[in-house]
Formats: C-alpha cells, structure tokens, sequence
C-alpha cells in the first residue's frame, strides 16, 4: 500500500499496487502545471482510493487529458487520459506520495521541449517526442 497527500492534506490517496517505474515528462503543459517537469506512475484506476476527492479540480488540458490539483493548496496530483474505456490507468505525481516508492524514473519524455534552464545528466533514455512511439499523449 502507498499512501501520499497534498500539501495540505486535504486530498489523501491510497495506491493498493506496486508502483511502476516513472516517467519524468518534460512537456510544456507538464512543466507549466507544475514549475518544472513532472515524474508520475501510471496506477489502475481499481487501484487508487482519494480522500476528499471533492477538493480535487479538474483542469482538461487538451483533448486528450485532465489534471487534477487541490483545490485548497494547489499541488499537482494526478494526470488523467480522457477516453476512460480506452485507458483504464490513471497517473500519479510521485512527488505527492508520503510513504517509499520503492521504484525509479525509468525514461525522460518529450525531452524536445524540456525547459533551457537544466539539463538531463542521469544517463537514462531520452525520448523526444513519446507520440511517435506509444499512444500516451
């Protein structure tokens, strides 16, 4: 069981599977929702209880996606796919969990538009734009 919170926490959740292993995304809209890059997991949407769900705003970023945030405190807590039939999975911010991960971030994505002020050192794949490789957008 992984447990993890807003700043807050006002907003609690529970993760009843292992944790896979990260992407750390380097998107626009990922650094613009969090200021800076966004390392999240993927977790079955089975898998995850939220407390105090009612604080948790919706922001839809595009066509495809939603994030959701605290409505109190603001934090960044989940990255949501739209076509819930297509995508049974939802993604967590990995910065949110309070309790070890016990995994690690295993690729850097859309590294094509990564922000001009760091660099990614950590000698872990990088990949450019994941769309032409995988559906997740």
């Amino acid at each position: 069981m992984h447990k993890g919170s807003c700043l807050c926490g006002q907003i609690t959740f529970e993760v009843s599977c292992e944790l896979p292993p990260p992407s750390a995304c380097h998107c626009r809209e990922c650094r613009k929702h969090t200021g800076h890059y966004e390392v999240s997991a993927d977790v079955p949407r089975t898998a995850v209880k939220v407390n105090g769900a009612d604080k948790v705003v919706w922001y839809q970023s595009s066509n495809k996606v939603r994030r959701g945030f605290c409505a109190v405190c603001g934090s960044s807590l989940f990255w949501d796919p739209l076509d819930q039939e297509k995508h049974n999975w939802t993604a967590i911010s990995m910065g949110a969990f309070d309790t070890p991960t016990n995994t690690k971030i295993k690729q850097h994505i859309f590294t094509a538009e990564k922000g001009d002020y760091y660099e990614i050192t950590d000698g872990l794949p990088q990949i450019p734009d994941p769309r032409s490789v995988t559906s997740k957008s």
